[in-house]
């Protein structure tokens, strides 16, 4: 059995390696050793589960349905193997760090904070990606994602970077044309804009006449990711609702105007830091989560409440 157990981690990285170039045959030459080596270590891996993982023919590899379920399974391990051989040689902040954020936030506040934390840590290399879509850390690689609004329950480890309170906003054109909402339920008339990710109804929290309502929204236009909606609402396109952090800008110039303020409920837009958890926190996510924190407590529109 300890010779088994010793040989897990090889027989991983060579399956690993082999789904990462394609084949066998670039396996072995990243891995230099032999195609004939690949293919023992893949067939005594697959002996030993019981199950296939790979589908090979003349012309392509696929992974079966168990094969993408150990893929997932032995990222994650080799990751957290490497990120153990980090931590027992002193945990130096170095190698790649892969972060995803939505790109509101991504473009306003990770991206400009980045210079200073690549200045304190020159032998990182960080990979950044922006996007509103949800992403799935382990197929994506993703060591940190930031992420907006109420999480989930997952499986992931979260850390509160910060919050702001949501505004529904127009531009003075749209205003102009569609005239001002006075209540809720005027909305029902106006062309809101809204997000094609909500699976439901879209629907607006407000406090009116001291009860909570819920006021489904309907337009012309749906997107799916909030720096389009803000471009799209200062074109005069419609009624928004978005974080404050996003649209405070426009407001104090008046290119946006806030709309049934005295219905705000006061919800907030929660910030925090994911991960996968498992394991010891690598200290480049460590050393990435702290440097936001840092720089986003000089950001008074996403200081956390006391």
């Amino acid at each position: 059995m300890s010779r088994i157990l010793m040989e897990r981690s090889g027989e991983m990285e060579v399956f690993v390696r082999v789904v990462q170039e394609g084949g066998f045959s670039a396996a072995a030459r990243s891995l230099d050793i032999t195609p004939s080596a690949v293919s023992k270590l893949i067939a005594r891996l697959e002996a030993r589960l019981g199950t296939r993982l790979l589908l090979r023919t003349t012309r392509a590899l696929t992974l079966t349905e168990e094969g993408e379920a150990y893929h997932h399974a032995a990222l994650k391990i080799l990751q957290d193997l490497n990120d153990a051989d980090r931590e027992a040689s002193g945990g130096s902040v170095r190698g790649r760090l892969r972060v995803n954020a939505t790109i509101p936030f991504g473009t306003m506040f990770v991206a400009p904070a980045m210079p200073a934390f690549i200045a304190r840590n020159p032998d990182l290399v960080v990979d950044l990606s922006f996007t509103d879509g949800i992403v799935d850390l382990v197929a994506e690689k993703t060591d940190v994602a930031i992420r907006m609004g109420n999480l989930p329950d997952s499986g992931l480890i979260a850390r509160k970077l910060g919050q702001s309170r949501r505004v529904v906003c127009a531009a003075p054109s749209y205003l102009a044309r569609g005239g001002r909402p006075e209540t809720p339920s005027d909305l029902e008339r106006h062309d809101c804009l809204t997000f094609n990710f909500r699976r439901t109804r879209p629907s607006w929290p407000f406090r009116f006449e001291d009860r909570d309502v819920a006021q489904a929204v309907t337009g012309s236009l749906v997107v799916n990711n909030g720096e389009t909606m803000k471009q799209m609402v200062l074109a005069g396109a419609g009624i928004a609702r978005l974080g404050v952090f996003h649209v405070a800008a426009e407001i104090a110039e008046g290119s946006l105007v806030p709309l049934l303020e005295e219905c705000n409920p006061g919800d907030l837009e929660l910030v925090h830091a994911v991960y996968l958890g498992g394991g010891p926190l690598p200290h480049r996510v460590r050393a990435f989560i702290e440097h936001m924190i840092e720089t986003l407590d000089e950001k008074p529109l996403l200081k956390m409440a006391s």
